[in-house]
Formats: C-alpha cells, structure tokens, sequence
C-alpha cells in the first residue's frame, strides 16, 4: 500500500500501520498470545519486543501469575486482557489500579472461556499464538482455526485430544496452522523442500530428558526434582515431567500424524541429546533433509510469526567453526512405555490419544505431589486407557466430556496405585 492510498482509509479503523522510508505503508500483524505467561508466551513476546515495526499485541490471555501479567500489560498495552478465573480478574484490576497505568489506557478486561474464544476470533486478529497447557486452550484454538486466523500451536492438546475435528476445520475453512514445537516446526521447513506425496518418513528427535541414561532399576526412586531437571530446555512442569517419561514425545508422534498427513509407521523417533537437529524428513529418493537450528525457543515462534518470509536471527547462530559430536540413538520403549502406548492410541484414531492426554496430566500430577512414583505415571495412563470405552467424539463438547471422565478415571487409579505404594 502507498503513501497515496492511505487518505482511502477510514479514520476510525482500529487498523496500525507502519510506513517505511519509500512511503510504503504496511499493516502491523496483529497478535492474540494465549498463555502468554508461560514459558512459550513470554518468548513469543520478547520476539514480538524485537520487531514493534512488524507486530502488535492486540489481546493477552494468562492463568495464575498476575504479577507477570500485570507488567505484560503496562509494556504491551494490548486492547483486552483475559485471566481464568473471576479472582484473578479482581486481583489484576487491583494491580492496574495501583500501576501507572492511566484508566483510559487500561485494556478491556475479562476472564473464562468465553472470553479466551473472544479474543482468539476478534475481526483485528491476524494471528493467534496458542499456549495454555492442556484443554483449556481448545476451544478458543478451534473457533480461531474455524474464523480461518493463522495459528501458530505450541498447545499439544489441541492435536492430541481434538485431532480430527481441529484438522477437518482448519481444510474446511482454510486456516493455516503452524507448529511451534521446535521438533514439528522443524518438521513444517524441512517439508519445505519438495512436495509431499515425495516425503516418505518423518523423524523426530528427542532429547531423552534427565533419565536417558539411568537403569530403569532406579526409577522407583526418582523424584520430582530430579525429574524436572531437564538437560536442555527450561520448561513448565507438565512437559518437563513428560520429556522425562518420553510422552511428550509420543505427543508429538500423533501431533505430527494429524499436522502433516503420516501414519504412524512413517513417524519415527530417535534419541538425540544435543537437541540441535530438531526433525528430518526423508524422501523418497533416499535424501534426508534436517532441519538444525540454536536451542532456543525464539527460534520456531518468530518462524511462526514471519512465515512464509524469514527474518534475522532472533538468537546467536550455531558457529560451525567450533567442533561439535552429534548422537543419535534408538528409544528404548520397555523403559519409556508411554511412548508405545502414544503409538497404539493414534492407531486407534479414536478418543483414545484423549485419554491418554487426560490420564498423563492427572498422573504428572500426582507424581510432582509425590502421590506416585515415576514409573507408576505410566501405570496409571495404562489402566484408564483400559477402563475407559473408546468411542468417536464429533465436537469439541464431546472431547471436553471425555476429558473430564478420563481425569476421573485416572484419579481413581492414582488413588488406588497410591494406596499399594503406601
């Protein structure tokens, strides 16, 4: 757009633009974080800091942590804030109250479901970063991907839990939906280089977290601390616990069956505990193509952000003058099984991989609360995958229906493997 052509639009559109030295005008890409307090949403933001004459904050949604969100919002001054509950919207006003913030700059404030799905459709929106950590994020994705905004997903329960619904949604409506995991990002540029019906395997690589060189004879001992102690990412707990058993990788397997049209036979896993060759695809020619890149989180979100264009590094790059070892082995799945019950559950292309996610999460909980041991985490998804009928769920209702009886399920089981440990 020129300089010229501006005078055509209305004054009183909410639209921001950027003008350049040639006087060309340019909108700024409109941003919805959700989650933006996690560890996904403030690097999505310090991406979004470095580049003012691209991107804009036009909504913020967060859980628990209102401190951090109160400075989110006096930095960025999005149009709406959204928090969970209706206490954390009192104890954000109080916040905003005592700020510097004038009340006429004060964004509009909410809070629940509702509103999350509000600013993940709003008419402003031209992409919406999806980052709340379980099911909480699914319906607000989904009705993005159904109004056809750009998603960029970091939230693996939304394939997970919803795969099927969310996909036929996004052909359905012509949204675009772009990975965020560093593994299904890279995966996203590899299958860049030829057509798709010419990829014949996808690899993903997996850290093998803090236990890849530990006897499975120690794992009754572990604990939550040393759990958490992941070797190369700093993440939030949930996904940290899960890089330890390997189900987040197993996550990724049925994420990347949906995001990328493989079956799970073509999908496969290798240990990799550098954690710079983040995917591979190979071809039908025998070529493999990698994707590598610095271990930093910045990387795949600006890539999100730009595409289909590349911007300058948000991060140092990889120096290849220095030496560098890189490894690469099988998982071992008798001592990680949730990673071959991840595969079983995506075979079954029902709401088994939604089972699985509940029961995880309720497992992970009772781990970090010292409920469980480590290796009973997979023993508890095990036995409510087995006790709860699969069947087909054909709305994001149904999915949150059996969610909520999986999670019920699941505590039962932790209530009973707790009670034998005792």
């Amino acid at each position: 757009m020129l300089l010229s052509d501006y005078q055509g639009l209305s004054a009183t559109s909410d639209a921001k633009f950027r003008c350049d030295a040639d006087g060309i005008i340019s909108l700024l890409k409109a941003i919805t974080v959700l989650g933006s307090t996690g560890s996904i949403g403030t690097s999505t933001l310090d991406v979004i800091r470095r580049w003012p004459d691209r991107f804009r904050v036009y909504a913020l949604a967060a859980g628990q942590n209102i401190d951090a969100f109160t400075k989110q919002i006096l930095e960025f001054q999005p149009a709406v804030a959204v928090v969970a509950t209706p206490e954390g919207l009192r104890s954000l006003t109080e916040r905003l109250r005592s700020s510097s913030l004038p009340h006429s700059a004060w964004p509009e404030l909410s809070c629940g479901p509702r509103a999350l799905i509000e600013i993940a459709i709003a008419t402003e929106v031209d992409f919406v970063l999806s980052a709340i950590v379980g099911v909480s994020g699914l319906e607000a994705t989904y009705e993005a991907v159904r109004r056809r905004k750009t998603v960029g997903l970091a939230n693996k329960e939304v394939l997970v839990a919803s795969g099927k619904l969310v996909m036929d949604a996004a052909r359905e409506h012509g949204a675009t939906l772009i990975p965020v995991d560093s593994e299904h990002n890279g995966a996203h540029q590899c299958l860049r280089a030829g057509l798709r019906d010419e990829a014949v395997k996808l690899i993903l690589t997996a850290s093998g977290g803090p236990f890849r060189s530990t006897p499975a004879a120690q794992f009754a001992s572990l604990t939550p601390r040393a759990a958490l102690n992941h070797p190369t990412w700093k993440m939030g707990p949930r996904i940290t616990i899960d890089s330890a058993t390997l189900m987040n990788k197993g996550f990724e397997v049925i994420e990347a069956c949906w995001l990328f049209d493989f079956d799970t036979a073509d999908v496969e896993v290798v240990v990799h505990p550098q954690s710079t060759v983040h995917a591979l695809v190979e071809y039908r020619d025998g070529s493999v193509v990698a994707q590598i890149s610095t271990t930093d989180m910045r990387m795949p979100i600006q890539y999100a952000l730009t595409y289909p264009e590349r911007a300058d590094a948000p991060v140092p790059r990889l120096d290849w003058r220095e030496c560098r070892t890189w490894e690469f082995f099988p998982p071992d799945f008798e001592k990680f099984p949730l990673l071959g019950l991840a595969y079983e559950a995506q075979n079954a292309r029902d709401s088994s991989t939604c089972i699985l996610n509940a029961a995880d999460e309720i497992a992970v909980e009772a781990f970090l609360n010292e409920q469980i041991s480590f290796p009973a985490i997979a023993d508890v998804v095990s036995a409510t995958l087995s006790r709860m009928p699969s069947r087909t769920a054909r709305s994001v209702g149904e999915v949150l229906e059996i969610d909520i009886e999986s999670r019920a399920v699941a505590r039962e089981c932790v209530r009973q493997r707790a009670a034998v440990q005792a």
